[in-house]
């Protein structure tokens, strides 16, 4: 049961900084706590535990492929937090470092969770428990985010709370006994009753859908990341959002198993590609380069759903662009982070010249630029590169077509904005803010170490993830 050190070591970490007594050392808890969670993630990659059928938490095939990434991004971003919080010593940091531990142990729970309640429970915890950090900054605008957060991610935990109902009345319908346990469910197959099945992936998928920020469940995003410092930003991008990811999959899983694998991969297709073409659009016109990176987590949700439509090999995809993705930006937003102060503004009409401004974070933002835009060799590039594979093999031409389209909007919405606000000459306004922003190692690493692991992966993905990959497709699209 050592899997569950994974949940139980960032919420004693947590309790543990609210009983700090000091605002100025009890930041080094998240890096502290990390380092261990991220210890421990590895190990168990390395040598998986044994997952009894009818366990509720389990460092099951799914949880090892994708659990790693997010545990090495809040290390990370618990490095990041150090130097960001010594900044930000104006405010009480008792309730920002308690609360990102929470989330680290919600969210392993909640890639940890075989029983369908209490994957619904972990994912409602993790939204409750990131509230204090989305509204971190105490501005009026921040107010407005944490409550469209609240209000647009509350409707999609009630949907799947609803989703989940009608999934275990499929299951007592089909003559189950009521256990909710994915393996049992999934055992039961083609027993379920498949009307009750389908209303309940509907309202799963968009339950679920609206924490991940697909489109058109997505309005909660912008504000949310706009507002955010650029550390939540990252652990939303990078993290929350993946145990949304892992939920749909498992109940995918179910629903495949109901004979109903085709409408399911028919509608995860149809949003993501939706996804993409509305970040897409959307990237072409903001001016707001916070905004900017809500907008590409959009499109890259987009991604994620469709490999996981396109079979064994898309699948494969998607879980290597998961961590792709999860490095990749959370080195974009702790460099927009950085910016964001040194500049004293947000938008291209505030902020330019930051390639004078800010020389390191302005370089580390673009070549996360040119990273999350699936330019080599970088590891979004090869993991979209597989997804276009896949998409050719299953016969999806058309869809690809449409999702490099997508793909091509995005890098000139991006390009735009970025370069907009990294070259000219810096404002007055500007100037004067940058004698208070020193670019200092601890801010300046942390998105460099991300960067450095996202060219890794694209360029050697270590065996033992490719396996863990393997395993995932093993479990839930087995070879014929």
């Amino acid at each position: 049961m050592k899997e569950l050190l994974l949940i139980l070591v960032p919420l004693a970490g947590a309790a543990l900084a609210a009983a700090w007594p000091n605002n100025r050392t009890r930041p080094w808890l998240l890096p502290a706590v990390c380092a261990g969670h991220v210890g421990l993630s590895f190990w168990l990659l390395v040598a998986p535990p044994a997952v009894a059928p009818n366990a509720w938490f389990a460092f099951d095939p799914l949880a090892r492929a994708v659990l790693p990434a997010v545990s090495l991004l809040f290390l990370v971003c618990g490095a990041y937090g150090v130097a960001y919080l010594r900044l930000r010593s104006e405010r009480p940091n008792r309730v920002f470092v308690a609360s990102l531990l929470a989330v680290l142990g919600l969210i392993s729970a909640g890639h940890m969770a075989r029983h369908l309640g209490l994957l619904w429970i972990a994912t409602e915890g993790v939204t409750l428990a990131a509230v204090p950090l989305l509204h971190f900054n105490g501005t009026p605008r921040a107010f407005e985010a944490t409550w469209k957060y609240l209000l647009v991610g509350g409707t999609g935990i009630a949907l799947s709370l609803l989703g989940s109902f009608c999934l275990g009345y499929a299951s007592l319908h089909g003559g189950g006994g009521g256990d909710l346990t994915f393996s049992a469910l999934t055992a039961q197959g083609l027993h379920l009753s498949q009307p009750w099945v389908k209303t309940a992936w509907v309202l799963l998928l968009i339950g679920y859908g609206t924490k991940m920020g697909l489109a058109p469940m997505h309005t909660w995003k912008p504000d949310a990341y706009g507002e955010a410092p650029g550390i939540v930003g990252a652990i939303l991008a990078g993290g929350v959002t993946t145990v949304a990811f892992t939920a749909i999959l498992r109940v995918r899983g179910v629903v495949t198993a109901a004979g109903l694998g085709p409408i399911a991969d028919r509608t995860l297709l149809a949003i993501g590609l939706f996804s993409m073409l509305v970040a897409a659009l959307m990237l072409l016109g903001t001016r707001d380069f916070k905004r900017m990176l809500a907008y590409s987590s959009v499109e890259h949700m987009g991604i994620l759903c469709i490999g996981a439509a396109l079979g064994r090999a898309g699948l494969w995809a998607a879980l290597f662009h998961v961590w792709s993705n999860c490095l990749t930006k959370g080195s974009l937003f702790m460099s927009a982070g950085n910016l964001r102060r040194a500049a004293g503004g947000r938008t291209m009409d505030e902020v330019r010249g930051m390639a004078v401004l800010a020389p390191r974070s302005a370089a580390l933002f673009v070549a996360g630029m040119f990273a999350v835009t699936a330019c080599p060799p970088f590891g979004p590039f090869f993991s979209e590169l597989r997804i276009v594979r896949a998409a050719f093999e299953t016969g999806h031409s058309g869809a690809m077509a449409l999702f490099l389209f997508c793909l091509l909007l995005a890098f000139f919405g991006l390009t735009r904005l970025v370069f907009a606000i990294v070259d000219g000459r810096p404002r007055q306004a500007a100037r004067a803010v940058r004698r208070q922003f020193p670019e200092t190692l601890g801010i300046i690493l942390p998105p460099l170490v991300l960067l450095g692991f996202s060219l890794w992966l694209g360029l050697h993905p270590p065996e033992v993830l490719q396996n863990a990959w393997t395993a995932v497709a093993d479990q839930f699209i087995p070879l014929p």
